[in-house]
């Protein structure tokens, strides 16, 4: 049986006896992804020096994760830089010349989707047809439109009428159907091909805000999500780029890597029990005994500390909230972590010998015309690949090859993460050949995919504002333990950041990076005096 072992380090009340004796705090940041390096590296440069990083993993990025295959970078996780004007990633990015190679088409202005902005969408039906160009125009300007009206619910304070059941999906779903039924000008078989594309569309917005379908998200909370304002970037060497940079100024020593977190002991809830465990350790420093906060490892070490940054994502708290924290966390924290939301995003990459696209397609979007009267976006098991919105076209193809970037959300993207590669690659090009009516399609040479809803490290992409829960709940994930402010009691014990403890930028890389930022702020304060 493995030994438990407490860390020989200080800790003691750090605003009491620490402060009289100069002593650094110690720090613990659990998680080295972007909010967990953004907070060590602002420490570090304050002046902190007794700062450690614990990582589950073994490799630092979190839901940043470039792979490198031949000469082109792919990005499992983050891909975009949303937004310019004061964003901290873009800074960072354009500092250190990452943007440079950014073509045309990795640089967008205005509202960001999964579309490539060079050539032509292609919305292909299941009986292998191309819908119209002008229908689908005509379609997406009322789209952007219903959808323009979701943000003002909140943005203008909009009351929400309970047939929209508070529902971005719901809402948006009714709108444009009875805009399209109610339109004269169409036939009846537009009219039918529109109705099919409501869903195709709702799919590639449940991509987006990482929900298995929009009819979970919040629609009087919808519009609270703000947009930085400037372009969008991909960054063409790697996202993972922008980790490395955060991680350059911290020292190796910093930063551990397969280093799982068991428990979070806070509020000198266990000290004695800790010293009972380890009674059979004499090495046990005596001003350990007084400790804050314990981090208890899963390989069985006691780190001490006088405060803990969490920045594990939102699905590992809701998985592992009971367990992770010791005593458990306060109801109305617990409370904002079940209401709000997260699912999982992932992305299937094909690459083919040759395309069989044409040169002006830069995406293929699947529209199932069964679908114009549905009212879910749910599927039996085995019928997970209709999830899959579209493929965009990886341009420009001197960089990637020839490569198509599949999208596929909520439940059914965590059945696509349980089938084998070659299961994958059959299926999905099976519904190429389907949608195109093209049978001579070859199977990919090459599958590329994520998969973080099943990893237990992550357990889904990133958050949204989910029916029941608002901007509020993201204040209370962010609000650092324990509440009540006392003079016995020592403040900031267990800190929270993360993209889900932003409220206007959650789902983002600035978010997470802020998020960082804000926790080391409030530890940077507290100890100014003893940091001057």
């Amino acid at each position: 049986m493995q030994s438990c072992e407490i860390s020989a380090d200080s800790t003691d009340d750090p605003l009491s006896s620490g402060l009289r004796r100069k002593r650094q705090p110690r720090i613990v940041v659990i998680g080295a992804g972007l909010a967990g390096l953004s907070a060590a590296k602002a420490l570090l440069e304050s002046g902190f020096t007794d700062v450690t990083v614990l990582e589950a993993t073994d490799r630092i990025g979190g839901r940043v994760q470039s792979v490198q295959l031949g000469h082109a970078t792919f990005e499992l996780g983050a891909t975009w830089i949303h937004g310019s004007h004061g964003n901290p990633v873009y800074h960072l990015a354009e500092d250190n010349g990452l943007l440079e190679e950014t073509t045309d088409s990795e640089r967008s202005v205005g509202r960001i989707s999964l579309y490539s902005k060079n050539g032509v969408a292609y919305h292909l039906t299941n009986s292998g047809q191309r819908i119209p160009k002008d229908v689908v125009e005509e379609f997406s300007d009322l789209y952007n439109e219903v959808y323009n009206l979701t943000q003002e619910f909140f943005q203008r304070g909009k009351p929400v009428n309970a047939e929209s059941q508070n529902s971005v999906g719901v809402f948006t779903r009714d709108v444009v159907r009875k805009r399209v039924k109610a339109d004269p000008d169409d036939t009846e078989a537009v009219k039918r091909l529109k109705l099919a594309m409501i869903q195709q569309y709702l799919k590639v917005e449940s991509c987006e805000s990482s929900s298995h379908s929009m009819d979970e998200v919040s629609l009087s909370e919808f519009g609270e999500w703000t947009e930085i304002p400037g372009a969008h970037h991909v960054i063409p060497c790697g996202f993972i780029k922008i980790v490395e940079i955060l991680a350059r100024s911290i020292p190796k020593s910093v930063i551990q890597l397969r280093k799982p977190v068991k428990c979070i002991h806070w509020n000198q809830s266990v000290s004695k029990e800790i010293e009972r465990v380890a009674d059979h350790n004499s090495d046990l420093p005596e001003e350990n005994k007084g400790s804050n906060v314990f981090v208890e490892c899963e390989d069985c070490e006691f780190i001490p500390a006088d405060h803990v940054i969490v920045t594990v994502s939102l699905g590992v708290l809701k998985k592992r909230h009971e367990s992770l924290f010791h005593p458990r966390l306060p109801e109305e924290k617990v409370m904002a972590i079940e209401k709000l939301g997260i699912n999982t995003t992932d992305k299937i990459f094909l690459e083919f010998e040759e395309p069989f696209w044409s040169s002006e397609c830069n995406s293929i979007q699947f529209v199932w015309e069964d679908e114009a009267e549905s009212e879910s976006l749910t599927y039996p098991e085995e019928l997970w690949y209709k999830k899959i919105c579209s493929f965009d076209v990886l341009y420009p193809p001197e960089r990637y090859g020839h490569v198509l970037s599949g999208w596929i959300c909520g439940e059914e993207a965590l059945i696509m993460e349980k089938c084998d590669d070659e299961t994958v690659a059959e299926t999905c090009t099976e519904m190429l050949r389907k949608f195109t009516g093209n049978p001579n399609i070859p199977k990919p040479r090459r599958i590329l995919r994520s998969s973080w809803g099943s990893n237990p490290h992550f357990r889904g992409s990133y958050s949204y504002t989910q029916v029941g829960s608002s901007g509020a709940d993201v204040e209370k994930l962010a609000k650092p333990l324990p509440y009540a402010e006392s003079s016995k009691t020592p403040p900031m014990q267990v800190m929270f950041s993360g993209e889900a403890t932003h409220r206007k930028y959650y789902s983002t890389t600035h978010g997470a990076v802020l998020s960082g930022q804000r926790e080391a702020a409030r530890l940077i304060e507290m100890y100014q005096e003893l940091l001057q």
